[in-house]
């Protein structure tokens, strides 16, 4: 099985991480390469836990059909790109909302004496490209290193992906045209 599952998460149609979506898909549609994307947003993902669900979090049972399907496609792919914006050093909400309600103890992971092991070992490859205003220096080193720390090394290693890069389009706002299409030509490259 070679799928790609694509999760993508920024409201606004017309941003550059709808230009790296665009180039991403593109990509692997000349590779001819199987692939899905989770859009959160056009989904109307709902990350916020309710009283119900929380309820039945320990079982690692979810309630809502568009997690059943998630979780499917999760389990089909060995291949993740992640696609999102920086906000506040970290995720999106919307993101995080998605590992909290997505990756369920007993789907995506079982607890150990030791921490956890991880289930979603036919994922072997996980790129996460991101965009932010901050220097990527800036993040690593001053801005708490989230994605590498927290996304990468423990959330994804969780999950059994230990294969995982993270790719940065830094200075968004202040990136020049040809800066932008210079990040976009190297994507291919980057998600070999």
């Amino acid at each position: 099985m070679k799928k790609t599952t694509i999760i993508y998460a920024h409201p606004y149609d017309q941003s550059y991480n709808q230009a790296i979506l665009t180039q991403v898909a593109a990509t692997l549609r000349e590779r001819k390469q199987d692939y899905d994307v989770i859009d959160l947003y056009k989904d109307h993902f709902n990350p916020v836990y309710t009283e119900e669900e929380l309820q039945y979090f320990h079982q690692g049972k979810a309630l809502d059909p568009l997690i059943l399907n998630y979780q499917k496609q999760l389990q089909n792919c060995s291949e993740l790109i992640f696609i999102f914006p920086i906000w506040w050093y970290d995720t999106p909400g919307i993101l995080k909302g998605f590992i909290d309600k997505v990756l369920l103890n007993h789907f995506a992971y079982i607890d150990t004496k030791t921490g956890v092991a991880g289930k979603l070992t036919n994922i072997t490859k996980a790129t996460v490209i991101t965009t932010s205003k901050a220097p990527t220096w800036y993040l690593k080193w001053f801005g708490g290193n989230a994605i590498n720390k927290v996304l990468i090394k423990s959330t994804l290693k969780g999950i059994g992906i230990k294969n995982a890069k993270w790719i940065n389009m830094d200075k968004i706002n202040s990136s020049t045209l040809e800066q932008r299409q210079a990040f976009l030509t190297q994507l291919p490259k980057a998600i070999n």
